[in-house]
C-alpha cells in the first residue's frame, strides 16, 4: 500500500478520529509492533495516555483498522507549545534559566539528592555569585537577565556549595599587608592615587565549580532536561564520548570529549582559578549556558559545564561534583 492511500484514508476518517477521546494527533506512519518499527503504512493516533478497552465507550477506540489501512495508538502525553529556555517554567526542567540574584543568568543542571530530599544542581557562580551569596538566598528561575525578579520568580534557596579558590586571593600574611599599608600611605601623601594590595601567589587547584538549591516547593521542578529527557545515571566519559547538554543559551548540543585530565586556568572576572581534572569538548556552549548537566549518548550524567571559549566546552566530572556535594542523582 502506497503513501498516498493511506493519507487519503486519513483525511477522510481524520475529524472521527480527533472527536475520539485521548486523541490528540494524527498522521501517517509505520506501525510499530512490541516495540519494534514494522515496514507497514498505518494512520497512527496519538493519544494522551493509553487506556484499556475496557474502559473506553465504544464511540472512543480506535478502531483497528480503517477500510484497508490498519492502525496505530502511541501515547505521547499531552501537546504542549514548546518554552523557550528563558522562559519562566513550572515545574523547572533542566536546561532553563536560573541565578541568584545578583548575577545575570545560568542554566539548571538537572535535580540531585541528599538525605532523600531533591536539589537543583548547577554552578557556584550561578547559584552562589562566585562564593559571595549565603546559604539561604533566593534562586530565580528565569534568571535576573531574563526578567525574574525576586520574590515572584523565586523557585529554591540556595542550599550548600564548594567554594571556587582564587588565585589572587587576599592575603592572610600580616607581613604582606604592613607592608602595603605602609606604601599605600606613602602614595598618599606623594599625591599619587595608586594603590597596592596585598595577594597570595598561591595557586590553588579546584575540581568542581557547583552548588545546590533546595526547591521551595518539590512541584516547582522537575527532573527532567528540555529535550533530553531524565538522566539515566551516572557514568565516566573518556576521549571520544559523545555527549549532549541543554542549556539556556544554546538549548540541546552535541559534541565529543576532546581531552582528559585537564588542568585550566579559568578567569572569574578580574580573577583566576586553576581547574584539574576537567573534561574538555568542542564548541557546544556559549556564556549562559553555566550549569548545564552534561550527558552521554546513553542518557548517563557525565559532567557539569561551568567554563569554556568560541571554540572549546570544559566540564566538572560528575564523580567530583557529586563527591563535593554528598549528593546522588
Amino acid at each position: 500500500m502506497d503513501e498516498a492511500t493511506v493519507a487519503r484514508r486519513l483525511r477522510e476518517a481524520r475529524e472521527a478520529l480527533h472527536g475520539r477521546r485521548n486523541v490528540v494527533a494524527t498522521g501517517v506512519g509505520y506501525k510499530v509492533s512490541d516495540g519494534v518499527r514494522t515496514g507497514e503504512l498505518s494512520i497512527v493516533c496519538s493519544v494522551t495516555e493509553k487506556v484499556p478497552l475496557a474502559q473506553l465507550a465504544e464511540a472512543d477506540r480506535v478502531p483497528p483498522s480503517i477500510g484497508e489501512v490498519a492502525t496505530d495508538v502511541v501515547a505521547t502525553g499531552v501537546l504542549r507549545a514548546l518554552a523557550a529556555p528563558t522562559d519562566r517554567h513550572r515545574p523547572a526542567p533542566g536546561g532553563v534559566s536560573i541565578g541568584h540574584p545578583d548575577v545575570t543568568a545560568g542554566t539548571l543542571g538537572c535535580l540531585v539528592y541528599r538525605d532523600g530530599e531533591p536539589y537543583i544542581l548547577s554552578n557556584n557562580h550561578v547559584l552562589a555569585d562566585e562564593n559571595r551569596a549565603r546559604i539561604g538566598d533566593p534562586v530565580l528561575q528565569p534568571g535576573a537577565y531574563d526578567g525574574g525578579r525576586s520574590p515572584q520568580d523565586a523557585i529554591a534557596v540556595l542550599a550548600d556549595f564548594v567554594p571556587v579558590r582564587m588565585a589572587e586571593e587576599e592575603s592572610g600574611c600580616a607581613f604582606a599587608r604592613a607592608a602595603a599599608a605602609a606604601l599605600n600611605a606613602i602614595a598618599r601623601a606623594l599625591g599619587s592615587g595608586a594603590r597596592l594590595r596585598a595577594v597570595s601567589a598561591d595557586v590553588v587547584d579546584n575540581l568542581v565549580d557547583c552548588a545546590i538549591a533546595r526547591p521551595i516547593d518539590d512541584a516547582m521542578v522537575s527532573a527532567a532536561i528540555l529535550g533530553l529527557g531524565t538522566p539515566a545515571g551516572v557514568a565516566e566519559a573518556a576521549l571520544g564520548t559523545a555527549v549532549r547538554k541543554s542549556g539556556r543559551t544554546t538549548g540541546v548540543t552535541s559534541g565529543e570529549i576532546v581531552q582528559v585530565d585537564v588542568t585550566a586556568d579559568i578567569r572569574f572576572g578580574s580573577a583566576t582559578a586553576r581547574f584539574t581534572d576537567q573534561l574538555m569538548a568542542g564548541a557546544m556552549s556559549q556564556g549562559g549556558d553555566s550549569g548545564s548537566a552534561v550527558l552521554d549518548a546513553g542518557g548517563r550524567l557525565v559532567g557539569l559545564l561551568f567554563a569554556g571559549s568560541e571554540n572549546t566546552t570544559l566540564i566538572n566530572r560528575s564523580a567530583n561534583v557529586l563527591a563535593a556535594l554528598g549528593v546522588t542523582l
